[in-house]
């Protein structure tokens, strides 16, 4: 049930408008005062306040200022005996949902009411969206205890205040994108956009129109003017992933922006000018690609004043736990299936794996064993074959000991793959190995293949 409170120092008033908003299925609380009306509002969850302007303790107008400072979500709607133009001006300024006169407005309220309650749910969405995405985006929530990842949060948090840019450099899927998030959140940006492109998903002409935007008829299918994301971004920050990937012409155009806030559209002649922090990513090595000429050295020490290099996922095998854990809560209520936790032996394997593709793999090996597992807790068996074949203790299988560091063991996950590849066909799978079909049957023989 909606809470209204009406804070007036007229007791008959006061009282007649509580039993006509009651009647409508409001719960409604009484104040007679400023004070009294502030501490109700504390002790409750006050959706709309119907306040007087002249109060004994205080005037209404300025109370406004206060109730939402204190509650933002809460609507207040001020009465008043007599219509004061500058006094209803003043009171909109400082936050009232609407200012009317009593008698006059009466038949208004109830309407009005409504109003205040719709628009005070729109306002709670959107706080609660806020405190969400700042929670999803804060450092406090990247998993992991490794000393290489806190080193590199403690230099995102050092460089989050100050206003300049920061180069993100690391294998794919370690993260860059969650830190230039976090980067964003926790600078005075944060109320601001944040964009993100990947330099390496557009071609040429479509990189560029999409950084910078075009004019109506600049190219083929240009029908009207765009902007770009530099504008989209404007006092706010623009994410370059894959920056290794932009052509030589577009890092002279960045550049300029980086220089001079700055940059032309497609198609048009004036220039248009930006305020916003960059932060770009690449898993590239920049020095190797200017040595190569394909990066400007101008724009990598422009981009590198702060350089942040994530770890890999196996140089921080500590955090693999904590991640794995948290992939599970998250998958497990997604597929709406009750595992709660992980085998030692599924641990083994994902710490014995060499992760490629880092966090970004690990997240997709455990969405995928979560779908498949029966049991109620994760067991090598959910896992891909790969990951199964590493064993981290030595085997006996025949004449043979494997281990997930033996050439045999690599030559029989090879063979298994190669099998695979044929849908069992041995003759076939003799010839891609270049091996007799003999051999092959006596490898199958010896690996215990089926």
């Amino acid at each position: 049930m909606n809470k209204i409170l009406i804070i007036d120092d007229e007791e008959k008033l006061r009282t007649l408008m509580a039993r006509i908003i009651s009647l409508e299925g409001f719960d409604v609380l009484q104040a007679a005062d400023c004070k009294s009306g502030l501490k109700k509002a504390e002790q409750n969850d006050i959706d709309v306040i119907l306040c007087d302007v002249k109060l004994p303790d205080g005037n209404g107008v300025e109370l406004v200022i206060a109730l939402k400072e204190k509650f933002p979500a809460t609507e207040i709607i001020l009465l008043t005996a007599y219509g004061n133009i500058p006094d209803g001006v003043t009171a909109i300024k400082n936050g009232a949902f609407d200012y009317i006169v009593k008698g006059d407005d009466n038949n208004k309220i109830i309407p009005l009411i409504h109003k205040a309650i719709d628009k005070r749910r729109l306002t709670k969405r959107i706080i609660d969206l806020e405190s969400r995405v700042e929670t999803k985006y804060s450092f406090n929530n990247i998993i992991g205890e490794s000393k290489k990842l806190k080193e590199a949060i403690d230099l995102a948090q050092k460089v989050a205040p100050v206003d300049t840019t920061v180069l993100l450099t690391g294998e794919t899927g370690t993260g860059k994108e969650v830190f230039a998030n976090a980067i964003h959140q926790s600078g005075s940006r944060k109320d601001k956009s944040f964009v993100a492109i990947n330099c390496s998903a557009f071609s040429h002409d479509l990189l560029e129109s999409e950084m910078f935007g075009h004019k109506a008829g600049a190219f083929t299918g240009a029908i009207k003017d765009k902007k770009g994301l530099f504008e989209e971004a404007h006092k706010g920050t623009i994410f370059l992933d894959e920056i290794g990937e932009m052509p030589l012409d577009l890092q002279a155009k960045l550049l300029r922006v980086i220089e001079n806030g700055e940059f032309i559209k497609v198609g048009e002649s004036k220039v248009t000018k930006v305020d916003v922090r960059i932060i770009a990513a690449t898993n590239r090595d920049l020095l190797k690609e200017i040595e190569a000429g394909q990066f400007r050295e101008d724009l990598y020490y422009r981009l590198s004043i702060f350089n942040i290099k994530l770890p890999a996922l196996r140089e921080r095998i500590t955090d693999i736990e904590l991640l794995s854990e948290n992939f599970l809560k998250i998958f497990s209520l997604k597929t709406n299936k009750k595992i709660t936790g992980i085998s030692k032996e599924f641990l083994k394997l994902l710490k014995l794996h060499n992760w490629p593709g880092n966090i970004r793999e690990l997240k997709n090996i455990m969405e995928r064993s979560v779908i498949l597992e029966n049991n109620t807790i994760l067991t090598p068996d959910s896992l891909p074959y790969e990951l199964q074949q590493l064993n981290p203790e030595p085997k006996e299988q025949g004449t043979k000991t494997l281990s997930a560091f033996s050439l045999a063991s690599a030559e029989k996950l090879h063979i298994q793959k190669v099998l695979n590849y044929t849908n069992g066909n041995k003759t076939e799978t003799a010839r891609l190995l270049n091996i007799a079909l003999t051999t092959l049957y006596r490898k199958l023989d010896e690996y215990k293949i089926g």
